[in-house]
């Protein structure tokens, strides 16, 4: 229930209208209690009740009146009781007229209501200067209105073109910038520089267009030489629909302005980084982040002796920092040239070097472009000096106990030096990208083990007398990580030679460490039964796989097969080299004839390693080699790509390899290998086997 009380003109903060000479009074609520009246009012209705309208004014009541006070408040559009005759109060006789001007009102506890502006117009109805008079309450009265809304000290009035007309005492307080260089458009000058444009373009368009509210968040000058955020609120007061002034007031936004930055910037950082695979990727979207929101400019080093090394504390060897600059990034704007990615070595004595053997930033402050020397690398400095810096951050960044990277923010021109906030935001920054970056450093780490077991294995072919043997190996950039293809190529005794061709199944350590544990799983079989046919070797390696192995490393698909010379009957043909294979779910061998004809060979075709039952025999089959052919052996990557099927790449190769069924064999490799390059979507080995002519 809304309360009859008698509230005073203090409790409301009206007491601007005590003096006033015009009667204003306001009421709260739906029911419209009258709860304030000045002076005036009071003489000119006898004091009426504190009750609502309907009781205190039954002429009001009478004329059926009280709707217009719902409409006001239900609309917020103002209304006009024109000349309504007292029932009280008459004068010899003769009747008194008043003039009501209603407007909705927001009290200061936030409650709603209605203010009346009430005018004697007895002797003045067709008077213009009592209707000026109420327009000017009116006036006064919304202008009441933007200060209660706004809340703020900080207020000014300005004319219909934006230009300030009345002194601002919070304002000249705030700035401490005289009167006389802030009246009119001269509060402008007061935005920080880099502001001052767009916030003049705004207010001008606010003035042409007058909207019903301008906002606009700008860096506003401090009487102490600080610049901190404002957000501006301006609101137009219209008489008859023409803007006769504007009401504005400016409310400190710093702190809310600050947390939002960081709120932001941390969630960018996070998105960035978040799917990155290298340490080079995640610095470099780090970058992005920092600057410009933080820094004019930004270089990344990286320590590549800490990557190398075993997780653990740095410690100081006496010889220089060696260190790698992997991503530098600067603000549009900044001086072209921008200093080169390569390796550096970083004397001991100088602040960069400090900050990665204390672990703690270095901070420092100089006149614009006079970079201190030990504060950055020489080949750094001819563009900081360009670019006028003034003020720099040596931000360490340690994972696991070591210094991995050191962060360099510089800044330039207007913006001030990096105070404790930015320091703060620049940790968690860095913080925010430990995760990933962990996840990117071990990662290079685990391919580094495993591109060294790989290579390891990936030996040159043998050298047999009276064959050509090559291989190629080619990582995908796509998969950016270790895969499980390989190939393989040793001597048997009898003067045959063995080929091997295969595909673990994943791309990691696991599958580079599988791919071993096959290779000499599978030598070792061939070597302690040399005279076996392949289908029954790549039994025994099945048996073997299931016994060793875990199962989720069973899927392995592989060619294995035997190159021995052929019986006089089939030399006498022309096919002076045998081929006895076996394929274990693996794409069919290629034979290209000289005269540059291809087929798959699709005889001996078996399940992958790794099914179900390993005792099942597996089959062989004999191929003549005649004397010019090409056998090539390879893996998926050669074939596949995302817009073909499977049939659509064995036939493109087997194109293209009839077409070079005559060029030397290195360059029959190559040229397959180049035109796979860039297209494949895993990684990909061949061996090619040569029968001379």
């Amino acid at each position: 229930m809304e309360s009859t009380g008698t509230p005073t003109a203090d409790d409301l903060s009206l007491s601007l209208f005590d003096s006033s000479q015009v009667a204003i009074a306001v009421t709260r609520g739906t029911r419209h209690v009258l709860c304030y009246m000045n002076r005036a009012f009071r003489s000119t209705f006898g004091d009426p009740p504190y009750a609502p309208v309907d009781e205190a004014f039954p002429e009001l009541r009478r004329r059926h009146r009280r709707h217009l006070f719902d409409r006001v408040y239900r609309t917020g559009d103002p209304e006009t009781i024109n000349a309504a005759r007292l029932t009280r109060g008459e004068h010899d006789g003769a009747p008194r007229f008043v003039t009501y001007s209603l407007s909705p009102a927001t009290l200061p506890d936030g409650g709603r209501g209605v203010l009346v502006v009430a005018v004697d117009v007895t002797e003045q109805v067709a008077g213009r200067q009592r209707l000026a008079e109420v327009s000017e309450e009116r006036r006064l009265l919304k202008r009441y209105q933007s200060l209660i809304a706004s809340s703020s000290q900080r207020v000014w009035v300005a004319d219909p073109q934006g230009r300030v007309i009345e002194r601002s005492p919070g304002w000249a307080e705030t700035i401490g910038v005289p009167w006389q260089d802030f009246r009119g458009r001269g509060w402008l000058n007061c935005a920080h520089p880099e502001d001052r444009e767009g916030l003049r373009t705004a207010w001008q368009r606010a003035v042409r267009e007058v909207p019903d509210v301008f906002e606009h968040v700008f860096r506003l000058h401090y009487r102490d030489g600080s610049y901190r955020h404002c957000r501006l609120h301006a609101t137009p007061v219209r008489e008859r629909g023409v803007v006769v002034e504007w009401v504005s007031t400016c409310v400190d936004v710093e702190e809310s302005w600050r947390e939002e930055r960081r709120r932001t910037l941390l969630t960018r950082a996070a998105a960035a980084i978040a799917d990155t695979h290298q340490p080079e990727e995640a610095f470099a979207a780090l970058a992005e982040v920092i600057v410009p929101v933080l820094a004019d400019a930004c270089s990344i080093f990286l320590l590549p002796e800490a990557l190398e090394t075993a997780p653990g504390p740095n410690r100081p060897s006496g010889r220089p920092l060696l260190v790698r600059r992997i991503t530098i990034r600067a603000r549009e704007g900044m001086p072209p040239g921008l200093p080169p990615r390569r390796p550096l070595h970083i004397p001991l004595d100088t602040a960069f070097a400090r900050a990665v053997r204390r672990r703690q930033p270095e901070v420092a402050v100089f006149p614009p472009g006079d970079v201190p020397e030990d504060f950055s690398p020489p080949v750094s400095r001819p563009w900081l000096r360009r670019a006028r810096v003034h003020a720099g951050v040596l931000l360490p960044v340690s994972l696991e106990g070591a210094v991995v990277a050191v962060v360099t923010a510089f800044i330039a021109e207007n913006r001030p030096p990096p105070g404790d906030a930015d320091m703060t935001l620049l940790r968690e920054l860095v913080e925010q990208a430990h995760g990933p970056l962990l996840r990117a450093l071990e990662f290079q780490r685990t391919q580094r083990v495993a591109w060294a077991l790989q290579h390891s294995l990936l030996s040159e072919p043998p050298r047999v007398p009276g064959l050509e043997l090559t291989a190629r190996y080619l990582p995908s950039p796509a998969a950016a990580e270790i895969g499980g293809d390989w190939y393989d190529a040793f001597p048997l005794p009898g003067d045959r030679t063995a080929l091997v061709i295969g595909d673990v199944t994943g791309h990691n350590i696991d599958a580079a460490v599988s791919m071993s544990q096959l290779r000499n799983m599978l030598r070792g079989l061939a070597a302690d039964h040399p005279g076996e046919r392949p289908g029954e070797v790549l039994r025994r390696l099945d048996a073997a796989t299931h016994l060793t192995m875990p199962e989720e490393q069973h899927m392995t698909t592989c060619v294995y097969a035997t190159v021995a010379a052929a019986d006089d009957t089939e030399a006498s043909l022309g096919s002076p080299r045998v081929l006895d294979y076996s394929v274990a779910g693996h794409l069919p061998p290629l034979l290209v004839t000289k005269d540059g004809d291809g087929r798959f060979l699709q005889a001996a075709h078996d399940l992958l390693l790794g099914g179900p039952d390993p005792v099942l025999p597996r089959e062989s089959a004999a191929e003549p080699l005649p004397a010019g052919s090409t056998l090539l052996l390879y893996t998926d990557g050669l074939v596949e790509r995302r817009d073909e099927s499977i049939d659509q790449g064995l036939a493109r190769l087997r194109d293209q390899a009839t077409r070079l069924a005559r060029a030397p064999l290195d360059l029959f490799c190559d040229s397959l290998v180049d035109q796979a390059r860039g297209t494949e979507s895993d990684d990909l080995a061949l061996l090619a086997l040569r029968v001379p002519r």
